[in-house]
């Protein structure tokens, strides 16, 4: 004999609220400052290596807004994350900062 299921079983909700989320792990923005000492290859070549999801067009993109506006964000994520971007920056030359977003 086989176990009748209820005939409205109820699954819990799965989605994750963003907002929620957004107030648990709140997003920080990397910024790249412009700098007199690094070429702009190096540049494009550091943040391609340093936040493996930019493409070789937007890290150039994001090296001609710091090099004109004196700043540009180069990725929102999490601190942790945001800091560990800093640092790898930071250690091919560039200088790097985080803020919330």
């Amino acid at each position: 004999m086989t176990a009748a299921l209820p005939p409205t079983a109820t699954l819990p909700e799965t989605g994750v609220d963003e907002e929620s989320l957004l107030a648990l792990i709140p997003p920080y923005r990397v910024i790249l400052h412009n700098d007199d000492h690094n070429s702009m290859d190096h540049v494009v070549e550091s943040l391609v290596q340093c936040v493996p999801s930019l493409t070789v067009e937007a890290a150039a993109a994001i090296m001609f807004e710091a090099h004109n506006e004196g700043q540009a964000t180069v990725i929102e994520c999490p601190r942790e994350t945001a800091e560990h971007y800093r640092e790898a920056l930071e250690s091919r030359g560039l200088t790097a900062t985080i803020e919330p977003a």
